[in-house]
């Protein structure tokens, strides 16, 4: 198992303009709080429009820190950059006033209001292009005032108990409130556990792809929490950071309201802020599963806040299983097992006795006094949806002129897990979601404008959003928006792993054919496969007499084209797809089981949300491999011992995803690369 590094260095360009196209003077961008310099390279984004960016060094880095707080390196590092750019000695007057220091890019000696850069471990994250929740190792200066409108008041005195690395980037009291809970469940070695793993990746701010996370309800419920409680505290993490830094420029700013539009043009630290307050985006795919989620939340949140948490009556009896009422951490998945049932523990655990509703939304407001499920969602700082959830409030937005979806305009952190599942719905609406976020909003909501930060303004905030999409297998459509809709400048991890297969699971004592077809593209792999089944395979089963062939497909459009080819034919089947209505369950299986029909159409997704034990099946032939791996072997399990069963799989070279994850790598690497188009496991 490894991690690939990508950098997106070259997406660290930004152009300053507004996203109309629309021609403004320089001083009138600057009275609206739309021109800025680049962080970066401290040109102005006029002047970057016409230069080609240029890295800055780790030496220009550290005379920069340098020259921050002392004036006669400042007046150094200004000669140089003269020198750099063939100017004369006479322009040193030119370079001390202020104004042509902004122009120029010169670098300006730390002022009160630049020190939540620069400032402890405790400030907030500037957002800024050093990595979005970036941290300086420099100590805290003795004038830095405590932050008393902030959520949680900075505890200076932990500092030098524990020190600044102990903290691993956190705020004092989420650090040890995470320390009691671990501490509490019997775990030991914090700094080598995979929670602190994942949360030191999230805090990189890179976009992730983890795809081989074991969910809870396949006996993954330790592993489940860890990578929960990472993401989450990192999201906990970059919110009150990120509120405590306006917090404290608004004190800054009142106590010197006559210069304070002058302070905001003049330095960056006062670009605190998006357009709208919502910063992170949960995506899940079950009402279930989103109870847990905001369970844990609010357990990992201070007890300060925690112990005052609204709606939690509303929440539960909308999120609710019916087997739970308390807020303790105990997992909701053991409470599944208090009744016997002939289905998977692991379709009880998920689908059978939780709340699998998924179509909701829920704003998480955090305040001084507690904690606000249901918040407004324009004033709620993490919100919790499902993608269908959000769909519906896009379309109403689309329908409504007077409704909108603006508070996806500042989401910094975005959060999609358990895409497996999702993909089991509708994966489309997932990217569609995707594709809203980080727009211009077609409001202001009441933002002051001179303090939105530059990127936000410049129409490129989706480059410094970071996605974390967590998924229990890989697949085409995750690679897919995971290289182009993840665009952080920051760089991105994805998991490398091998699979062993699951073959042996399989008990039924049958030998598995597999049989590669090949196609000359992409596009044209479906009608190849169909080509394959109805010249190769279809035949074999016309001119046998035995009944109980079940045909499996993966997915709704190849169930629709082998219903109209198996019409076409004249054949005699019965159809079992998702869409099917409960009361024809039982009839369908029962003609299948009698032999009245000889074939049946099963669909994958119908076996992920009902599972149902289908009696009768003698031969079976696998269109399309299933997504997840685990349905393979029950499916192939459905065969009911007998001298003439068999069982045949087509694949192709495309396939290899879902094959691997089957066979195990090494065979699969061996089938999709051999000159052999016929593969037999006993």
């Amino acid at each position: 198992m490894k991690y690939n590094f990508k950098n997106n260095a070259a997406r660290r360009r930004r152009v300053g303009r507004f996203p109309n196209g629309e021609k403004v003077e320089k001083n009138d961008l600057k009275r609206t709080g739309g021109f800025h310099e680049n962080p970066m390279t401290g040109a102005s984004s006029e002047e970057e429009a016409e230069v080609v960016h240029r890295e800055s060094a780790t030496y220009d880095d550290l005379l920069k820190k340098l020259g921050s707080g002392n004036e006669s390196v400042a007046n150094a590092i200004r000669r140089r950059r003269r020198e750099e750019n063939g100017e004369s000695e006479t322009d040193e007057e030119a370079d001390s006033d202020p104004d042509s220091q902004s122009d120029d890019g010169v670098l300006e000696s730390l002022s009160e209001a630049d020190e939540s850069d620069y400032g402890d471990n405790n400030e907030s994250p500037t957002n800024g292009p050093k990595g979005i929740g970036s941290h300086s190792s420099m100590k805290p200066t003795e004038d830095t005032e405590k932050d008393d409108d902030a959520l949680f008041d900075t505890d200076e005195e932990s500092h030098s108990d524990l020190g600044m690395t102990s903290f691993y980037g956190l705020k004092t009291k989420l650090y040890k409130n995470w320390m009691e809970i671990f501490n509490a469940s019997g775990s030991s070695e914090f700094h080598q556990s995979r929670q602190k793993m994942f949360f030191s990746l999230c805090n990189s701010y890179c976009d992730i792809m983890h795809h081989n996370k074991k969910p809870f309800y396949l006996k993954g419920s330790e592993e489940d929490s860890n990578i929960m409680d990472a993401y989450l505290m990192h999201s906990l993490n970059h919110v009150f950071r990120s509120r405590d830094l306006m917090s404290k420029n608004d004190r800054k700013l009142a106590k010197n309201q006559e210069n304070a539009e002058e302070k905001i043009l003049n330095a960056e630290a006062y670009l605190d802020r998006g357009f709208t307050r919502p910063k992170a985006l949960i995506l899940l795919p079950l009402a279930g599963i989103a109870r847990r989620v905001i369970k844990k939340l609010i357990q990992l949140t201070p007890p300060k806040l925690k112990d005052k948490v609204e709606n939690v009556e509303r929440f539960y009896e909308e999120f609710g299983s019916g087997i739970t009422k308390d807020m303790d951490d105990q997992d909701d998945s053991e409470n599944t097992k208090t009744k016997m049932s002939t289905k998977p523990s692991d379709f009880e655990a998920l689908l059978g006795r939780d709340n699998n509703n998924d179509h909701f939304m829920i704003g998480v407001k955090f305040t001084n006094r507690g904690v606000k499920l249901y918040g407004d969602f324009y004033t709620s700082d993490v919100l919790v949806a499902s993608p269908l959830g959000l769909i519906t409030k896009i379309r109403e937005a689309e329908d409504d002129k007077e409704k909108d979806v603006d508070y996806l305009s500042s989401i910094e952190i975005l959060i999609i897990d358990h895409a497996d599942i999702m993909l089991m719905q509708n994966w489309s609406h997932v990217k569609t979601v995707v594709e809203h976020l980080n727009k211009i909003p077609s409001k202001q909501h009441g933002t002051d404008i001179m303090r939105i930060r530059p990127w936000y303004l410049d129409g490129q905030a989706r480059f410094y959003r970071q996605t974390i999409i967590l998924s229990s297998h890989i697949n085409p459509d995750f690679n897919a928006l995971f290289h182009q809709h993840c665009l952080n400048y920051q760089g991105k991890v994805k998991l490398e792993c091998k699979y062993r297969g699951i073959l042996p699971k399989i008990l039924t004592q049958v030998q598995q054919v597999y049989e590669r077809f090949d196609t000359e593209s992409i596009a044209g792999v479906d009608d190849s496969r169909l080509e394959y089944f109805s010249k190769k395979v279809f035949p074999k089963i016309k001119d046998s007499v035995q009944h109980g062939v079940m045909i499996f497909v993966s997915s709704y459009f190849e169930f629709v084209r082998l219903r109209n080819y198996l019409k076409s034919q004249d054949a005699s089947f019965c159809l079992f797809g998702e869409y099917i209505k409960p009361n024809d369950i039982s009839r369908v299986r029962g003609q299948f089981f009698r032999g009245e029909k000889r074939i049946m159409l099963y669909t994958e997704r119908a076996h992920f949300y009902y599972r149902y034990k289908i009696r009768g099946v003698k031969n079976l032939f696998i269109y399309s491999l299933p997504e997840r791996n685990e349905f393979y072997s029950e499916i192939v399990n459905f065969l009911e011992p007998s001298a003439d069963m068999t069982c045949t799989i087509l694949f192709s070279r495309l396939d290899y995803l879902r094959l691997e994850r089957v066979v195990g790598s090494t065979a699969a690497k061996r089938m999709v690369d051999s000159d052999k188009g016929v593969f037999v496991f006993a």
